[in-house]
C-alpha cells in the first residue's frame, strides 16, 4: 500500500529516510524513482548520497552543512512538485545469457521443482523484461522483479562459499546478476560475461535502479 504522506524517519544524525509505501510494488518504487531523481536535479546543498529501496529513499548528508530539519523542509517540497515532475523513459539494458550447462548449474533443479523443460526455464526467463527495484547486497547486485511464477524456486538449503561474477540466479519470485565473485545461495540458472561492476569505470555500475533488464539467450 502507498501511504497518503511520504513518512520522513531520522537515521543516526546524518541520515533520513523516505517512506513510499510498505509493499514491494512497481507503483510505489516508481514514486521512489521520481524522488530519487527529483532531489538529484534539485542538488540540496549538503546533501551526500541518494539510495533507493524497493519502497523508500534513504538521503545521506552532512549536519554541518544542512540541518535535519530545514533538509526535511526541502523533501516535502520536492514531494509537493512530484505530481508535476517528468522523469526521463527507463533504459532497458539487454543482457546476454548463457544459460544452463556449466554456466547455469541449477536449470535442472528449477525446471524439474516447476515441471517444465530447461528449454522452457529459458524461454518464460527471457521472455520478459525486469525491473531494477534496488542496488543491494554487493555492489552493482539488482534486484529484479517481475519472474514468472512458473519460476519460483526457494534459495539453496546451503548457500555456496563462491559464486562467479555474472552468474544469474532465482531465489523466490526474484531473478537476478551476481557483479562480483561472492558467496551467495540462489539457484543459478545462466551467466553473462558483461562486467556488472568495475571500480575502474564511470560510473562502476552498469545497472541503476529504475532500468529494466532484458534478459538474451546465447549459445
Amino acid at each position: 500500500m502507498r501511504y497518503q504522506s511520504f513518512r520522513y524517519l531520522p537515521v543516526g544524525d546524518c541520515a533520513i529516510t523516505v517512506e513510499i509505501g510498505d509493499e514491494i510494488a512497481p507503483n510505489i518504487n516508481a514514486v521512489v524513482r521520481a524522488l530519487t531523481l527529483a532531489l538529484e536535479q534539485r542538488q540540496i546543498h549538503g546533501v551526500r548520497e541518494l539510495v533507493p529501496t524497493y519502497r523508500s529513499v534513504t538521503i545521506l548528508y552532512d549536519p554541518a552543512i544542512i540541518l535535519f530539519h530545514k533538509l526535511v523542509e526541502q523533501i516535502k517540497q520536492t514531494e509537493a512538485s512530484l505530481p508535476s515532475f517528468t522523469a526521463p523513459p527507463a533504459r532497458i539494458i539487454e543482457i546476454p545469457v548463457r544459460y544452463g550447462g556449466e554456466f547455469g548449474v541449477d536449470i535442472g533443479t528449477v525446471a524439474a521443482r516447476n515441471h517444465l523443460t530447461e528449454d522452457e526455464v529459458i524461454a518464460l526467463h527471457s521472455g520478459r523484461d525486469y525491473l531494477v527495484y534496488m542496488l543491494g547486497f554487493t555492489p552493482g547486485f539488482c534486484y529484479l522483479g517481475g519472474l514468472d511464477e512458473r519460476l519460483e524456486t526457494p534459495r539453496l538449503e546451503v548457500p555456496r562459499t563462491r559464486i562467479p561474477a555474472g552468474s544469474v540466479g532465482i531465489a523466490g519470485k526474484q531473478t537476478g546478476i551476481y557483479p562480483i565473485d561472492s558467496p551467495g545461495g540462489w539457484q543459478l540458472i545462466g551467466r553473462t560475461a558483461l562486467r556488472l561492476f568495475d571500480p575502474h569505470r564511470e560510473p562502476p555500475v552498469l545497472i541503476n535502479a529504475g532500468d529494466f533488464v532484458r534478459f538474451v539467450p546465447i549459445k
